[in-house]
């Protein structure tokens, strides 16, 4: 990309074509379900119906499309319509996914349809174990690699390099869940990633004002794959939800630059209570991958997830924590604090739960905009509650 990455967010209409008669300095909504076509003789595209292409709709394309460096990109009404579209673009009947056992619960209950109706098998493996998934590839004949980095919730950082070069090595394509990291902070293509697809419901937008999904190819074939079933299926993303998505984009990096600042103050604080068993952020050197993690991102998600010593705490710190609210989703202006095993992670069993490394002791934790000199003494408020409330 000839243009740095905050230049492209700041000017939206500009980089992404849209020609407006009035000069609209941010992205104007064509919010129409139909087009006149006898009026477009003399205009460079054709538009007949929204569901199909709507120029809201295509600008926001464009930016992500030259934000992740890739050909092309689709934009639809969630991300969980993203994971489906990519899956369902990707694979047929009967074909091997090998996905990284560390995964968003959607995607594992979306991985568990595809099974269901269409026999597609689903492996799970530790991609920090190279050697592992190398060893999967070379013993199954898998058609698609799926990986989020960090992942969601235990926050392992996937060396997505490597892991780009086994998947051609064995001809494999590979899909990376960017929600986390965003292009903001890296950009999977470039690492040698097939797809880049992303919940901007999250970082992207940044208000927890709409929900929204977007799936970036690499080539333009698979990018008029990927546009042909998102109209076939009816999953566009709609002009005023991609407006709504717009208007975190000029803010988008110095959001997530402090709020990591401020995560990373949390993180440090939390790693010092005796209440705590383990902190998890890539941004503290005590992290297993921080060297990778430091190499890789350019900015570190503001999300820590922390294991309790005691059950028992949990429910009271969630109860106690007056700015954290328990709320889904991540990435957002608020902070928030949620439970992966009762929330995101719902649908997993129990043996799922443990085979995935989710324990009922862990909590992740969203770092707003909110000062960190407060999140910490919110914490401080609730563990003191907790040792005088008898609930608990």
């Amino acid at each position: 990309m000839s243009i740095q990455l905050q230049t492209l967010l700041a000017n939206i209409p500009l980089y992404a074509g849209l020609t407006d008669a009035y000069g609209a300095t941010h992205l104007p909504v064509y919010n129409t379900a139909t087009y006149d076509l006898k009026r477009q003789q003399d205009t460079e595209k054709t538009y007949d119906y929204s569901r199909s292409d709507n120029p809201t709709r295509n600008a926001l394309e464009k930016v992500f499309a030259l934000a992740e460096e890739g050909a092309s990109c689709t934009c639809v009404n969630s991300g969980l319509a993203a994971i489906k579209l990519l899956i369902e673009a990707a694979t047929r009947a009967n074909d091997t996914i090998l996905v990284e056992k560390n995964c968003y619960g959607g995607t594992f209950r979306m991985l568990k349809i595809a099974l269901e109706q269409f026999n597609i098998q689903t492996l799970y493996v530790d991609f920090t174990q190279e050697d592992a998934v190398e060893a999967h590839l070379k013993n199954h004949d898998v058609r698609l690699v799926w990986c989020e980095s960090p992942t969601n919730p235990n926050l392992k950082i996937i060396d997505l390099v490597r892991i780009a070069a086994l998947c051609r090595q064995y001809d494999a394509l590979l899909a990376v869940d960017n929600s986390m990291a965003t292009f903001a902070s890296q950009q999977p293509l470039l690492a040698g990633a097939d797809f880049s697809i992303f919940s901007s419901t999250k970082f992207i937008s940044g208000h927890g004002s709409v929900t929204a999904g977007a799936v970036v190819s690499k080539t333009p074939e698979w990018g008029e794959r990927i546009a042909y079933l998102s109209n076939a299926y009816g999953l566009a993303q709609s002009p005023f939800d991609c407006y709504l998505v717009s208007l975190g984009l000029p803010t988008l990096i110095q959001r997530m630059k402090a709020q990591e600042q401020s995560a990373l103050q949390l993180a440090r604080y939390l790693e010092q209570q005796d209440w705590v068993e383990t902190v998890l952020f890539p941004g503290l050197p005590s992290h297993p991958q921080y060297d990778l993690a430091t190499a890789q991102l350019r900015i570190i998600p503001s999300i820590i997830s922390v294991t309790l010593r005691e059950a028992g705490m949990v429910s009271g710190i969630v109860r106690n924590l007056r700015l954290f609210g328990q709320k889904v989703s991540f990435g957002c202006a608020d902070s928030r604090i949620e439970l992966p095993a009762d929330m995101s992670h719902a649908s997993l069993s129990e043996a799922e739960l443990n085979a995935h490394g989710l324990s009922r002791r862990l909590i992740r934790l969203s770092v707003g905009l909110e000062d960190s000199r407060d999140l910490i003494r919110d914490f401080e408020n609730a563990v003191k509650l907790c040792a005088i409330c008898e609930v608990c």
